[in-house]
């Protein structure tokens, strides 16, 4: 089987290093074959200064990657593209100029910086006919699926995480988002209202569902440990604490990898776009001081 060669836009990002580091690295612990980063892309936004950058560039070029200031370049050679760009507001202008390639790509987390250029992606997505998905790794580690193995009927379910401090715009949207994939995982589509209200260590998010169910979301500061407990309506109940970074990435990579290659869609756009919609109303509702606020639909 061919490798995918696959041009990296954006070096913001710590995944910039971790991702790439799976797929080649000769001295990583953990592998993914068949994928190879050949190009990468690099600019300076709030979320990393150049001193960052030239550290993760002398990475990148130890592993083989040729590192550009130029898009047109870096995607010139490749199969497949990854927007790893940790700044949520350049979301839109890259995928706005990765689409029209037609090759499948992979927008790293969040979907956007608001529900408006959310929108706007997912119409770039139909307008160009590409196929792309966005993801946190959240959603895909052993330990969340493992809890949702054990054969409970989740009625409720309370998720908590980091809540980290975002260079720029909201950290709910842009750390949150950890946390509310792990709820949307365990509870799928249909969430109605969130009404976030600080705890003292961050925020807690308690989201209501139009078939009478609930999910409570605790993002909390300086705290950087995952973790969920899923319930029924029978007093059946499941656990799990999600600890480690290399196997979030893995799981993640590997999904990328299928993806690529055609084999699955790995998260539906309507999923994402809820995530990214949770994650807004979270930060409304915790701008006007716990008052609920409506998920938007797709």
């Amino acid at each position: 089987m061919k490798e995918i060669k696959i041009a990296v836009i954006g070096m913001d990002t710590s995944h910039v290093v971790e991702l790439p580091k799976l797929m080649q690295d000769p001295n990583a612990k953990l592998h993914i074959p068949g994928m190879r980063v050949t190009r990468a892309m690099r600019f300076e936004t709030p979320f990393q200064n150049k001193e960052g950058l030239d550290t993760r560039e002398a990475y990148l070029r130890s592993i083989g990657v040729e590192v550009t200031e130029d898009f047109d370049y870096t995607v010139g050679d490749c199969d497949a593209i990854m927007l790893e760009i940790n700044d949520p507001s350049l979301h839109l202008e890259y995928f706005e100029k990765a689409a029209p390639l037609g090759k499948p790509i992979f927008l790293d987390k969040p979907f956007a910086d608001t529900i408006e250029n959310t929108r706007k992606i997912i119409e770039i997505g139909k307008k160009y006919n590409v196929r792309y998905f966005t993801a946190s790794s959240l959603r895909f580690t052993v330990g969340l699926n493992g809890m949702l193995n054990q054969g409970v009927d989740v009625n409720s379910a309370y998720a908590w995480g980091p809540l980290g401090k975002a260079a720029a715009g909201s950290s709910i949207v842009w750390y949150g988002v950890h946390t509310f994939e792990q709820i949307e995982r365990i509870m799928g589509i249909g969430a109605e209202t969130v009404t976030t209200v600080p705890s003292g260590k961050g925020v807690v998010c308690i989201v209501k569902y139009k078939d009478g169910r609930s999910a409570v979301a605790e993002l909390n500061e300086d705290k950087w440990v995952y973790g969920a407990v899923v319930r029924d309506d029978a007093e059946k109940e499941a656990f799990c604490t999600i600890r480690g970074i290399t196997p979030f990435y893995y799981s993640l990579l590997e999904k990328v990898r299928a993806f690529f290659l055609g084999i699955e869609d790995a998260v539906s756009i309507e999923e994402s776009f809820e995530v990214m919609a949770l994650c807004e109303a979270a930060d409304k509702s915790f701008n006007a001081g716990g008052t609920p606020v409506a998920v938007e639909q797709l």
